[in-house]
C-alpha cells in the first residue's frame, strides 16, 4: 500500500467519515492513523468487534463514553513533581465515573456481544480514589471537611473576620469620629479594610494610609485597632494555603500510585470509542462484514461506492476464481472508473476492519499491495505529459507486483497514438497476468476485448448502456464486452445507416447492415415532436416575456409622476428603442426609463387636438426663428435647444 493509493480511492476520506462519530481527540486520531492490514486472524477479529458493536447499538444508541476532557494532560503531569489542581481532579471525578457507567453498561451486554465486553474488565473502578477526592473536591475547590485542620482555620478565618467586620462599622458609625470621615463606608484595599478619612483630618483617627482618592481630598485609613485583626486573618489563611496544598498534594500522590490503572481505563475508553464509531458509520452507508480469503476471490455482490451514498448503483463484481483479469469496456461516463474505484476501496476497507456496503454473500480476498494507475495523473513538477506520467507510473507498479497485488488500470494505453496504445495495453496486460496479479483494467480498445476473449484467465465486462434512453445505467455486465454505441447512439439520433455502416467498414474491416427498425422510427418521429413541441414552448414563453416587458407609451404633452422623486413633468419625445422619454420637468428636460413614469393626466384631457406643444416646450426666441425658416432661407440662422439632458 502506498498513499498514492490512499488518495485516489479515497481511503482518507472514509477515515475523516468514521472519525466524525468519535467522541474523544485519542478516538479521532487513532482512526486517521489506521492502516491495511495483511494479517487475516486480526482483520476478522476487527471485524467481529465492529458487528458486536453494532448489536449493542442497535439495542442502546446511548453509550457512556467520556470525552477525556483533560485527561491526558492530567497524565503526562504526573510524577514531575507537580501538584493537580481541583479542577483537574473535577475532570478526573468525571472520568472515573464514566469508567464505572461503561463498566456496569457493558456487563449487561455480555450475552450480545462477549468480544466487545471482555475489553471492560481491563478498567478498575478505583472506588478508593475516587471516594478520596469526591470528598476533598467539590466545586472545583477542596472542601472544607476535606481535613479536620482545614474545617478548624476556616472556621477561625470566618468568625475573626466577622468581628473585624463589626469592629470597623462600629467605627464608621461613631459620633466621635463622625465629623472626620468623608462618607460612612467601609472600604477594601489589598484584602484589608479602610475608612474614607478627610485630608485635613488624617490626623484624627491612627492608622495606615493604603490608598489616597484621586483627587487627594479623602484618605483611606487601616484604624490601628483592625489591624491586628487583619494580622491574624492573614496569618491563618496562610495556614489554610499550606493546608490546602497538603491536601492536593496527598490527593495527587494517590493518582500517581493508580496511574498505571488510569491509563489502561483511558486506552480501554479510547478502544471502545474506535469501535462505536466503525460500527455508527457501518449503520450510516448499511455496511456488513464479509468472508475473507487469501486465493484471489473476490466477490462483491450489489456494492454500493460509500462516499456515493443513495446516488451509488448496485455494482456486482467477480474476479479470481475462474479468471484473475477482467476488462472492462463501455462508453464515457458509463461507471467504469468507478467500478475499479469500488473494488480498492472496498478491499482497504476490509483490510482496515470496517463493514462495507454490499449484500451478503460477498467474498473479499487479501492482498498485499493494492497498485493503480486511474485518473488523469499529470505531473506539472516532472513537466511529464499525460501519458508519460501514466508510463512512468506503471513501470513503477510492475517493479512492486506480484501474485499477492490487486491491480487497477483505468484506460490502459489512452494518449498516445491509438495502433501503438493497443499494443502496449495488450503487452502491459499479459505481463501483469504472468506476474500472477489479480487484475481490473478499462479500456476502449476494441481490439483488447478480443485478446480478453481469447486469453485465459481473462474475461469481458462491460458497463451496461440503454440504447432506448440514451443513457448508462452503470451495471456491469460480467462476460460481454461493451458494444460499439457510438454507431447505435448516432442511428438513434436519426444520422442515415449508410453513413454509419461506413463507419463501421472503416472500424471494424467488415460488413455490417444498420437499419432503423419500426421501434427507431417511431422514436426518431417522436424525437422531432418534442423538439417541435419544444421549440413552440419557447417562442410561447418568448412571446408572453416580450409582452410583460412591453413599453408603457406615453405621447407628447402627456403629464406624467416620476416615481422617484414625486415631481410631474410633461412628455416631450420617446420612447427610444430602450423605452426612454425625455421629460421636460419645469424649464429643463431629462430622460427617464418608461418604468419610472406613472400617466397623471393625459394630453387629450389638457390640450384640444390642434395645440402646438412648441409654446410649451420651446422658447420664444426658438419659436419665432422656427417660424422665418418656415417662410424662408437664411443663412447662420440655427435653432439653439437648450435645457436637454
Amino acid at each position: 500500500m502506498n498513499q498514492n493509493t490512499y488518495e485516489i480511492l479515497e481511503f482518507n476520506r472514509i477515515k475523516e467519515k468514521v472519525s466524525e462519530f468519535a467522541l474523544t481527540d485519542l478516538g479521532k486520531e487513532q482512526i486517521k492513523d489506521i492502516i491495511p492490514s495483511t494479517n487475516m486472524k486480526q482483520i476478522r477479529a476487527w471485524l467481529d468487534e465492529v458487528t458486536e458493536s453494532v448489536e449493542i447499538i442497535k439495542k442502546s444508541s446511548s453509550i457512556p463514553i467520556s470525552g477525556l476532557n483533560g485527561i491526558e494532560q492530567i497524565l503526562q503531569q504526573l510524577n514531575k513533581g507537580l501538584t493537580l489542581r481541583p479542577d483537574q481532579f473535577m475532570k478526573l471525578i468525571d472520568f472515573l465515573t464514566c469508567c464505572k457507567k461503561l463498566k456496569k453498561f457493558m456487563k449487561d451486554k455480555e450475552f450480545l456481544a462477549p468480544r466487545v465486553t471482555a475489553y471492560v474488565y481491563s478498567i478498575e473502578e478505583l472506588p478508593h480514589l475516587l471516594e478520596e477526592i469526591e470528598k476533598s473536591i467539590r466545586n472545583s475547590q477542596v472542601d472544607d471537611y476535606a481535613s479536620k485542620e482545614l474545617l478548624k482555620l476556616r472556621k477561625q478565618i470566618t468568625i475573626l473576620d466577622e468581628r473585624l467586620k463589626e469592629k470597623v462599622n462600629q467605627i464608621v458609625r461613631s459620633n466621635k469620629y463622625k465629623t472626620y470621615i468623608q462618607e460612612a463606608i467601609v472600604s477594601e484595599r489589598n484584602g484589608r479594610y479602610v475608612i474614607p478619612v478627610k485630608k485635613e483630618h488624617k490626623g484624627k483617627i491612627p492608622g495606615t494610609v493604603l490608598d489616597t482618592s484621586a483627587s487627594g481630598a479623602t484618605l483611606y485609613i487601616e484604624p490601628t485597632v483592625i489591624s491586628s485583626f487583619h494580622d491574624e486573618i492573614n496569618s491563618l489563611k496562610a495556614y489554610e494555603e499550606m493546608e490546602v496544598e497538603r491536601i492536593l498534594t496527598y490527593l495527587t500522590g494517590l493518582v500517581e500510585e493508580n496511574q498505571l490503572q488510569i491509563r489502561l481505563a483511558v486506552e480501554t475508553m479510547v478502544h471502545y470509542d474506535v469501535l462505536f464509531a466503525k460500527a455508527k458509520y457501518s449503520r450510516e452507508i448499511n455496511g456488513r462484514s464479509v468472508e475473507m480469503n487469501d486465493s484471489h476471490h473476490i466477490y462483491l455482490k450489489e456494492a454500493r461506492h460509500p462516499l456515493l451514498g443513495k446516488q451509488a448503483v448496485p455494482l456486482t463484481v467477480e474476479l479470481g476464481r475462474d479468471y484473475q483479469a477482467l476488462v472492462i469496456t463501455g462508453p464515457n461516463t458509463g461507471g467504469k472508473t468507478v467500478t475499479l474505484k469500488t473494488v480498492g476501496l472496498l478491499t482497504l476497507m476490509i483490510q482496515s476492519g470496517f463493514h462495507i456496503p454490499v449484500a451478503e454473500g460477498s467474498h473479499v480476498s487479501i492482498f498485499q499491495k493494492v497498485l493503480l494507475d486511474i485518473g488523469d495523473g499529470q505531473s506539472i513538477e516532472q513537466n511529464l505529459s499525460t501519458f508519460s506520467s501514466h508510463i512512468k507510473n506503471i513501470i513503477d507498479i510492475l517493479k512492486e507486483a506480484n501474485d499477492h497485488s490487486l491491480i487497477l488500470l483505468d484506460e490502459l494505453g489512452s494518449g498516445t497514438d491509438p495502433g501503438e496504445g493497443m499494443g502496449l495495453a495488450t503487452a502491459l496486460l499479459k505481463q501483469f497476468s504472468q506476474k500472477g496479479t489479480s487484475m481490473l483494467a478499462t479500456t476502449h480498445y476494441s481490439e483488447i476485448k478480443d485478446f480478453a476473449d481469447q486469453q485465459d484467465g481473462f474475461i469481458n465486462g462491460s458497463m451496461e448502456f440503454d440504447i432506448e434512453s440514451l443513457k448508462p445505467t452503470y451495471r456491469l455486465i460480467i462476460g460481454k464486452g461493451g458494444d460499439s454505441q457510438a454507431f447505435g447512439i448516432a442511428l438513434k439520433l436519426g444520422m442515415h445507416p449508410k453513413i454509419i455502416e461506413d463507419a463501421h467498414r472503416i472500424t471494424y474491416k467488415e460488413e455490417k447492415e444498420y437499419v432503423l427498425d419500426e421501434t427507431d422510427l417511431y422514436i426518431k418521429k417522436e424525437l422531432e415532436k418534442q423538439i417541435s413541441i419544444n421549440r413552440f414552448a419557447r417562442n410561447k414563453t418568448q412571446e408572453k416575456r416580450l409582452d410583460k416587458e412591453k413599453v408603457e407609451n406615453f405621447f407628447q404633452g402627456d403629464n406624467v409622476r416620476i416615481l422617484a422623486t414625486g415631481e410631474f413633468g410633461i412628455i416631450y419625445k420617446g420612447p427610444d428603442s430602450m423605452g426612454n422619454y425625455i421629460v421636460q420637468v419645469q424649464n429643463e428636460k431629462r430622460t427617464y426609463n418608461h418604468k419610472r413614469l406613472k400617466l397623471y393626466i393625459s394630453a387629450k384631457e389638457l390640450y384640444p387636438d390642434d395645440y402646438d406643444f412648441n409654446i410649451i416646450f420651446e422658447t420664444k426666441e426658438n419659436r419665432k426663428v422656427e417660424r422665418q425658416m418656415e417662410k424662408r432661407h437664411v443663412d447662420g440662422l440655427v435653432i439653439n435647444h437648450k435645457g436637454e439632458k
